[in-house]
């Protein structure tokens, strides 16, 4: 028996899809394989997903677990939207379906709930046309509390010297993250260093912002080098962090959008009061979908 998967991507943040009850007890040797752009499909990560709870489960390509991915969590949604609309292939027993979806357009309103290791998250799919679609996430509330990176520090990190003297903002959403803003650094060998920095006992997501004017608003530029993944086009959840750093760093207002555009693309974060949830807006497209005969 197969195992039937889509592909779906997000400013170029790309996965494979796979149905929980048929994953089964694959291993994160299976996930690497999967992932690896010569010899098997090809992502940046496999998730996991169980359509009746909802739910979804990351695995990173260097087989890694992570508890939470923006990016991926709006492919998600957007493929259990597709399900629901009967729109493409419906993941589990039988053979996969390329069918196009429809060239219509589809509003739909409802929340739908998805749970993942960092919690849940009600998300919205906001508009689709053909294969891609616009889905709005309310991630989780962020917080800056050295304990919920984890971080070795006896108070929040914002704007202060880490490493090299280089200024960073800790910031969790459910998964480390540590965002500079300053400039001209040598990023190759400073986001690994932050990385491997003992004071971050599971690692971190690094982001390197800077200021810019996107469609006339103000915003800024984001490279992110991910755990699991490496320098990767897009990370929802490293945008999310930005906007939060921004916000506590007086670069930018609550309440307001904030443009963030990744390699990949355009990302618009909202951070809310202090304690409340982070909105983010932005694409995700299915591209095919297939079918393994064997892993490895």
């Amino acid at each position: 028996m197969g195992l039937a998967f889509s592909k779906y991507e997000g400013l170029g943040n790309d996965f494979v899809l796979v149905d929980a009850a048929a994953w089964g007890g694959r291993t994160p040797d299976d996930a690497r394989a999967i992932c690896d752009r010569h010899t098997g499909v090809g992502a940046d990560g496999v998730l996991v997903v169980d359509a009746d709870r909802p739910s979804m489960h990351v695995i990173n390509s260097d087989g890694s677990i992570a508890e939470m991915c923006g990016n991926g969590l709006r492919c998600v949604v957007w493929h259990l939207a597709r399900r629901a609309l009967g729109l493409g292939a419906r993941l589990g027993p039988g053979a996969p379906s390329n069918e196009a979806p429809s060239r219509g357009r589809i509003v739909d309103d409802a929340v739908l709930v998805v749970e993942t290791g960092a919690g849940p998250h009600p998300s919205r799919l906001v508009s689709s046309e053909g294969r891609a679609a616009i889905v709005e996430v309310r991630m989780r509330a962020p917080s800056l509390s050295p304990r919920d990176l984890p971080l070795d520090a006896s108070a929040p990190l914002v704007d202060a010297p880490f490493l090299e003297g280089v200024p960073f903002t800790a910031v969790s959403m459910g998964n480390p993250h540590l965002v500079t803003f300053a400039e001209g650094l040598e990023r190759l060998s400073l986001g690994p260093a932050v990385q491997r920095d003992p004071r971050l006992p599971e690692g971190a997501n690094v982001g390197f912002a800077r200021p810019a004017t996107i469609e006339g608003r103000d915003g800024f530029v984001l490279d992110v080098l991910e755990r699991g993944s490496g320098w990767t086009r897009a990370c929802g959840t490293g945008a999310c962090a930005a906007a939060v750093a921004a916000v506590v760093t007086n670069r930018a207002a609550r309440h307001v959008p904030i443009p963030i555009r990744l390699p990949g693309g355009l990302l618009e974060l909202t951070v809310g009061a202090e304690g409340e949830p982070v909105w983010m807006r932005g694409p995700a497209r299915h591209v095919f979908d297939g079918e393994l005969e064997a892993l490895g």
